[in-house]
């Protein structure tokens, strides 16, 4: 529970400087990449994580990793983490913050369930319907279900848009019953 409190103490901290600088949108980009980067590269984080390594190599190397590549409020964000031991939790940190950006801007998030992988263009175009069906910005995550046969099962904020074959399926076998 403390550590969720940590996340969110510094993701809205950082949200903060961001808008105080107008670079949200910047610095976003900037903290996933970073992310994106750190699990592509485990022994860079490793060493940002070990402790027996101080405070000022790390920040040495993440200078000389980083610097000139991010806005100096990305760097100064990864020297405090440093600084109070707190750099292990950078990825979820990001994670509230882009949570906290997008909870001003109005989204909801939501999953679409699917046979198979969707690919970005179908999600967006899935999001957007949604959105218009819904009037609220969403924003869909993938999941498998192989149970569906064909189709889509979307779910946001408990508002379930089922366009499975299942659910057709299961709506011709309920008439025929009647029938």
């Amino acid at each position: 529970m403390a550590e969720l409190a940590v996340d969110l103490t510094y993701g809205e901290a950082l949200r903060e400087a961001a808008v105080d600088v107008g670079k949200q949108q910047e610095i976003l980009e900037e903290g996933q990449q970073i992310v994106e980067i750190l699990e592509n590269e485990p022994d860079l984080k490793a060493f940002i994580d070990y402790p027996a390594i101080s405070a000022e190599e790390k920040k040495k190397v993440l200078e000389e990793v980083f610097g000139g590549k991010i806005c100096q409020e990305m760097m100064n964000f990864l020297f405090v983490l440093i600084d109070k031991r707190r750099a292990g939790r950078f990825e979820r940190i990001i994670k509230v913050y882009r949570d906290l950006l997008e909870k001003e801007e109005g989204v909801s998030y939501g999953t679409v369930f699917s046979v198979e992988k969707l690919s970005e263009e179908r999600i967006a175009q899935l999001e957007e319907q949604t959105s218009r069906l819904l009037r609220m910005k969403v924003k869909l995550e993938n999941e498998i279900d192989p149970k569906l046969i064909a189709g889509v099962k979307i779910l946001v904020e408990g508002k379930i848009i089922d366009a499975s074959y299942r659910k057709r399926f299961d709506e011709m076998a309920s008439q025929l019953k009647q029938a």
